[in-house]
Formats: C-alpha cells, sequence, structure tokens
C-alpha cells in the first residue's frame, strides 16, 4: 500500500502538552509562505510556475491543476484517493518526500507545527468554501502536532563547560568532530573532494529529478531561476549571462556548492556519487566534455579545466608598494594625470540619468 494512505498521521504516542489548543493564524502563514512563494502563487491571477497555484487547494485531487506537469508519483498519489485537506497538508507539508515518495518537491518541510496550521490557516483565505471560517475556529493542534511527533528534536546535549577564563568565562576549544562538520569545502587542486564517482548519463536522471524543476531539463533555467548552461562570448555585453561554461574558474567550485546547497530546500541530500554524476551532467551541458558516458571521479576531477579559467588572476594585492614595504597608501595627488571616467554605472540599472528614473532601478 502507498506509504500516502497509512492509516492515522505519522505517530500515535504523543506527550499531553503537544495537544494544548492554539488558534492557528493566517497572518503568521502570510510570513511562513515566502518560503513558498519562490515557486507557488496565491490570491487573483495566481498561475502556475515552478509548482502549482494553490488556490482552491482544498478539496483538490493531488496532482490534477489543469495544464501544470506533475511528476508521475504525484499523479498517482491522486489516482491512489489523495484529496487535499488539513489532514493531508499537514503530512505533505511536514515531510514532502516521506508522504509522496518520488516527488519533485525538493522543499524538505516545515519543522515547526506552529508554521505548518499557520500556512494551511492562510491558504484557506484562497478558497472559496472555507474563507469565511479563518478567524472563526480553534484548533486543537492536535493533527499537526501528532504529524510532527517524529520531527520533534533530540535532546539538547550537555553543555560544555568552559576551558579557558577569557574575559567573560565563555567559550571553549572546538573538539575535532565539530571542526570536521564543517570543513567540507573543495580547492581548485581537488584538495577536499572525498572519494567517488558518476557519470554523464546518471547525472541526467539525478539532474532531471532534483534540479530541472528550478534550471530546467538542459540547464536554460525556469522563470527567473539561474541559467546553468550557455552565455559562452557573452561577457562583453552589457548583459553578459554568466554560467559554469561562460564565467566560472573551477569545477570544485560546481562541486562545492552542489554539494553545500542544492537542492534547494533538501541541501545536502545528494551522495558524494551523485554530486560527481550531477557535475558531470552539468560539465556536458556547457560542452566541456561531449561523451555521454564520460565519468567524473575524484581521481580525474583536477584534470578538467573550465573555459574560463584563465581570464581569473591570481590576487597580488600584498605585492603591492604600499603592503609590502608596509608603507602608507597614497589618498592624494596620487594620479599624474586628470582622471578621466571610462565607464558609467547607468547600463547596470544603478544610476538612473533622467528625472523619471526610465534608466535605472528597473528589474527585469
Amino acid at each position: 500500500m502507498l506509504k500516502f494512505l497509512k492509516a492515522g498521521l505519522l505517530a500515535t504516542g504523543f506527550v499531553a502538552a503537544a495537544n494544548a489548543a492554539y488558534a492557528a493564524d493566517a497572518g503568521e502563514g502570510e510570513k511562513v509562505f515566502r518560503k513558498c512563494a519562490a515557486c507557488h502563487s496565491v490570491g487573483e491571477d495566481a498561475k502556475s510556475r515552478v509548482g502549482p497555484q494553490l488556490n482552491d487547494v482544498f478539496g483538490r485531487q493531488a496532482g490534477t491543476v489543469d495544464k501544470f506537469k506533475y511528476s508521475a508519483a504525484m499523479v498517482a498519489a491522486g489516482e491512489a484517493g489523495v484529496v487535499w485537506d488539513e489532514q493531508t497538508l499537514t503530512q505533505f507539508l511536514v515531510k514532502p518526500r516521506d508522504f509522496v515518495s518520488g516527488t519533485k518537491m525538493a522543499f524538505a518541510g516545515l519543522r515547526k507545527s506552529a508554521d505548518v496550521a499557520n500556512v494551511i490557516e492562510y491558504l484557506k483565505t484562497f478558497d472559496s468554501d472555507l474563507a469565511g471560517t479563518v478567524g472563526q475556529e480553534e484548533s486543537s493542534g492536535e493533527e499537526v502536532q501528532t504529524a510532527m511527533a517524529e520531527e520533534a528534536p533530540p535532546a539538547a546535549a550537555q553543555d560544555h563547560a568552559p576551558d579557558h577564563d577569557g574575559a567573560f568565562g565563555l567559550g571553549r576549544v572546538a573538539t575535532e568532530d565539530e571542526i570536521a562538520a564543517w570543513d567540507i569545502d573543495v580547492r581548485p587542486d581537488g584538495l577536499g573532494l572525498p572519494v567517488g564517482k558518476g557519470t554523464v548519463a546518471d547525472g541526467e536522471v539525478l539532474f532531471t529529478d532534483n534540479c530541472a524543476v528550478c534550471h530546467g531539463d538542459f540547464g536554460e533555467g525556469v522563470g527567473r531561476w539561474p541559467v546553468l548552461a550557455g552565455g559562452q562570448d557573452t561577457l562583453t555585453d552589457s548583459r553578459p549571462v554568466k554560467t559554469i561554461g561562460s564565467y566560472w574558474p573551477y569545477l570544485s567550485t560546481v562541486y562545492d556548492y552542489v554539494k553545500r546547497a542544492m537542492p534547494f530546500g533538501n541541501a545536502r541530500s545528494l551522495s558524494d556519487d551523485d554530486v560527481y554524476a550531477i557535475t558531470a551532467y552539468l560539465l556536458y551541458l556547457n560542452d566541456v566534455v561531449d561523451d555521454e558516458e564520460f565519468e567524473l571521479s575524484n581521481e580525474n576531477f583536477s584534470d578538467i579545466h573550465l573555459p574560463n579559467e584563465g581570464n581569473f588572476i591570481p590576487d597580488d594585492r600584498f605585492e603591492e608598494a604600499h603592503y609590502a614595504k608596509k608603507d602608507e597608501p597614497c589618498m592624494t595627488d596620487c594620479k599624474p594625470a586628470p582622471v578621466t571616467i571610462t565607464m558609467r554605472a547607468q547600463v547596470l540599472d544603478v544610476t538612473p540619468d533622467t528625472d523619471d528614473d526610465s534608466a535605472g532601478g528597473q528589474i527585469d
């Protein structure tokens, strides 16, 4: 039986305090919804974008918004009987991928029970049948709190006593494990890379499942989400297209960023092999490699050079005279010839040069 058809929500036993009554707040829900607004829209003229529009979501069968391309998993959930109501929305918002395994929704879920209840209350204001009930009923919070039971954070570890006599007696030396947890960056020379590998072909599947919803199937970008491929020979344009293939200097930055921050809303959920495969696919999209069977690994990683690497120069400011000799920097009459303006910031839309501000400050 599908996971989303399990009886109950997520847990049966729960402390009595978890069932304390509270009133859901649509105003607070509006604030929480800002996390959702990057992909979903509500209100007058709401349209589906990266995610489906959420007007009149209550009573709607999952996976049925017209003209929106759902994942096969979400369509199957709807066909199996999932209809959005307070209970199913609560389960989904707590852990989307546990409720509908295979959903393309990358958001990891809301961890606070109040946030879940408040955003559901906010969505009611955009439902033709429920808008009039908002603010009139007090929710027991039982469904939300039960769904959150398995999400409760572990008990706090015992505080470490200060091990130095600082000004306020605060702080301690970080443990080796704590340092290791933060020391995950990857350098251009490959230092910090984990052992692993992944092919372009594998990366295409992973990219489709985890990245394409925002970046497009071929890195072309969806809406205002970043473009990841193309842009070659545009760096001298007034509006350059800065992608991995046109601008980025080092492949290590690509791997490091994907490992740390992606997928959006579910960061660090990918294995090291997954990250190698997605990085290999990004190389393929930018024509750095042309073989679908190309395998990127920690062994050949440092052999790959991005097209724009040669246009970045080392930071040599400490070799300048006032640094090397520890002289005071020149602050007046430093340039023998008159100062001339070589470029204006108008092209960057930060300096208006007309009274009606038509040339600057625009967002396109």
